[in-house]
């Protein structure tokens, strides 16, 4: 295994969608109407991958329930905040680097989330590089994000392990030829990394 490619939101990110909304006013019942409407509709991939813009997409959130239209385009006037880097991300890439692999992301975001969130993407320069949806026109679990990940990187994918925490997206990523490890936790991944021989130095 010489290839470590790492989704970013769940794993080396906190994905604080709930926290989030909640930290802007809106109690539960909101939060579920905002979510079902945005997250759960079509058009939140659509603007994951660039095909749509902000204002169209809060026009298509809205959409699906008029009537919180001004909720909707209050919860993502800003998204800063949403996602927040987590405390192990920089030494996890910083050890498997000095471990001799390469280290990569592949992951869903949307350009606003990537120019809004930008703290939590702090370990992209450590890094050997990486692809987001909204740069590339797909999102995961298509199966042609990977194959341009790897073509673009010119990987073999039987020499990189995908680490995602959305089971959907691993097995995806396994057909392609990749190891997968559906993340759980950070213990968890190191005894994942052990498993498949990726030996860290502390």
């Amino acid at each position: 295994m010489k290839n470590v490619v790492f989704d970013i939101g769940g794993v080396l990110a906190d994905y604080r969608l709930l926290e989030f909304l909640s930290d802007k006013g809106f109690d539960s019942i909101m939060i579920k109407r905002i979510v079902k409407a945005s997250l759960m509709s079509p058009y939140w991939g659509m603007f994951e991958r660039g095909e749509i813009t902000e204002d169209e997409a809060l026009k298509g959130f809205a959409s699906l329930d008029p009537a919180i239209e001004k909720e909707l385009a209050k919860a993502y006037a800003s998204v800063e905040g949403m996602l927040t880097i987590r405390d192990y991300a920089i030494p996890l890439v910083q050890r498997l680097k000095e471990a001799g692999y390469h280290v990569y992301y592949l992951s869903n975001y949307s350009k606003k989330a990537y120019d809004e969130c930008g703290e939590s993407l702090a370990f992209m320069p450590y890094m050997d590089g990486g692809m987001v949806s909204f740069q590339v026109g797909k999102t995961k679990p298509d199966p042609d994000m990977y194959r341009q990940f790897i073509a673009q990187f010119n990987l073999q994918a039987g020499e990189c392990v995908f680490v995602d925490d959305t089971v959907e997206n691993v097995t995806v990523a396994r057909k392609i030829g990749f190891e997968g490890i559906v993340f759980v936790s950070y213990g968890q991944l190191l005894e994942e990394f052990a498993r498949l021989g990726i030996t860290l130095h502390e």
